[in-house]
């Protein structure tokens, strides 16, 4: 499995850093990741809906530590590149997409 595009959308919230888009394999879409800023740093969050009781499920996630962990170094890679980008232009990072190199799981 391959992520070949990232797209991020930072956004100027306390918490919340970027929506994030990410396409795998060139034919399957994963939209509303979100980068947040914890207390131990940045983690991505899947995207979730929330339940009757106020909990939120994850609709999507990976299905091992491997996984999430590569997905998550890629997201935050290309999220500090844009940073770094739009840092130089002086400006907010802006929603443009973020071609991702092409990698795999091992």
């Amino acid at each position: 499995m391959e992520i070949t595009d990232i797209r991020v959308h930072a956004v100027d919230e306390a918490k919340l850093k970027a929506y994030v888009s990410i396409t795998l394999d060139e034919c399957f879409v994963l939209h509303d990741l979100k980068i947040i800023e914890g207390t131990t740093g940045l983690f991505i969050a899947m995207p979730s809906r929330r339940r009757r009781d106020g909990t939120f499920k994850d609709v999507a996630h990976p299905t091992n530590v491997r996984t999430r962990q590569w997905m998550e170094k890629r997201i935050l890679e290309e999220y500090e590149r844009e940073l770094a980008r739009s840092g130089a232009a002086g400006g907010a990072p802006a929603a443009v997409p973020v071609p991702a190199a092409k990698s795999r799981t091992g």
